[in-house]
């Protein structure tokens, strides 16, 4: 009895522990986890707004040189980047050469020379016959004046004798009129027909002088060719006057005025330089985003305000990012960007109250891009979640500590 008093006892107490330690690894294993997290703080200070684009640089005062007349181009010695003084010859055109004409064309042409011909002697006869007829006409008038002065015609007859005097004169000059045109067609037919190698050229070759004095930032025309006239040769302005031209969106460029500073950086090394906004151009223009977009956009120009040695690595032309402050609050109440989220249509973050994570929602205003204002819903000094992952909930056990 007293063995099967201490089996029953045993068996008890081993069944107990582990009813015990069964409940114990399941109290440990779904007791609520404590989440890792990065803390940020709600304070107050400044906060600046800016528009930030890309842009590009360009000389203030840029002069392009264009062939004032047609011909050929001498090869153009100036380089990019070389000096030049104003009235200093950069680019010698000559005359054209003649065009070579083919047989076909040839013969066109013969047969246009031999047309005029045929149109130059129907005029002259032409005048001959209208001479005809101012001498005959003549002959009537001073037979007219001798009658009417015997009485035997009268004053209407003679004065139309004079009138057909001063019509058949008319007739005449018209007449050789026509022939000078005849024989200008005949001139032109034929100097089409002189060969271009034993064309002579008399006209001297153009002198393009450069208008202003500066230094040559782009060659457009170097080798030796024809050219139109009004052909683009070369660019002349001052690298070291440069301003910045930003192609904002129209709704960002509309929140811009004059005066307003602006920071130029990735320009390529060193510091930001400082700028201040010159002008917002009143003409906005479509322009097509990489990704296809449609966008209304505006120039926005930008005069640097460092002092010109800040610029010196910066030439004409060169891609840099513009961010032009719209409005600068101080002692305004911030939380970092990171710690918001969209929760049932509005802005929302986790607070630490407790070291549990209490879901707040908060009315958000403007934003720097990391930190934005805060017009509702926190106060100075409390702690918010950064990164909320979908681990964190509300009432979830949370510390300080890396949150990835």
């Amino acid at each position: 009895m007293k063995i099967n008093r201490f089996n029953l006892n045993f068996r008890t107490v081993f069944w107990a522990a582990a009813a015990l330690v069964l409940a114990a690894l399941l109290v440990f294993a779904f007791r609520p986890q404590t989440v890792r997290v990065d803390i940020g703080e709600i304070s107050r200070g400044s906060l600046t707004v800016a528009v930030r684009d890309e842009a590009r640089t360009r000389a203030r005062n840029l002069y392009v040189v264009s062939a004032p007349v047609s011909g050929r181009l001498l090869r153009v010695g100036n380089r990019a980047g070389e000096r030049v003084e104003a009235g200093a010859v950069i680019a010698v055109i000559q005359p054209a050469p003649a065009v070579l004409v083919d047989e076909r064309s040839r013969q066109e042409i013969q047969a246009g020379v031999r047309s005029a011909q045929a149109a130059l002697a129907l005029a002259r006869a032409e005048l001959e016959r209208a001479e005809a007829q101012l001498a005959y006409g003549r002959i009537e008038a001073e037979r007219a004046e001798t009658l009417f002065a015997a009485n035997v015609v009268s004053q209407s007859a003679l004065d139309r004798a004079r009138l057909n005097v001063r019509t058949a004169a008319a007739v005449v000059g018209n007449a050789r009129a026509g022939v000078g045109v005849r024989q200008a067609d005949l001139d032109a037919a034929r100097v089409r027909l002189i060969d271009p190698a034993a064309a002579g050229s008399g006209s001297r070759a153009v002198s393009i002088r450069a208008p202003v004095a500066g230094r040559i930032l782009r060659v457009l025309q170097e080798s030796e060719s024809v050219v139109a006239q009004g052909a683009p040769l070369m660019e002349i302005g001052d690298p070291g006057d440069l301003e910045v031209v930003a192609e904002l969106l129209s709704s960002d460029a509309a929140r811009i005025s004059a005066g307003a500073p602006a920071v130029i950086d990735a320009w390529g090394g060193g510091p930001a330089l400082q700028g201040r906004v010159r002008l917002v151009e009143p003409y906005g223009f479509l322009k097509v985003s990489a990704l296809g977009v449609e966008e209304q956009r505006v120039n926005v120009i930008i005069d640097p305000v460092d002092p010109p040695a800040a610029w010196a690595a910066v030439g004409h032309g060169y891609r840099v990012e513009a961010a032009v402050t719209i409005r600068r609050t101080e002692a305004v109440l911030r939380v970092p960007v990171a710690a918001l989220f969209r929760q049932q249509g509005r802005w929302a973050v986790f607070v630490v109250e407790g070291g549990r994570a209490r879901l707040r929602r908060v009315d958000i205003g403007e934003n720097d891009g990391e930190r934005a204002e805060v017009r509702s819903g926190l106060k100075p000094g409390e702690k918010v979640v950064l990164h909320p992952s979908q681990a964190v909930a509300q009432g979830s056990r949370v510390r300080a500590g890396n949150g990835s």
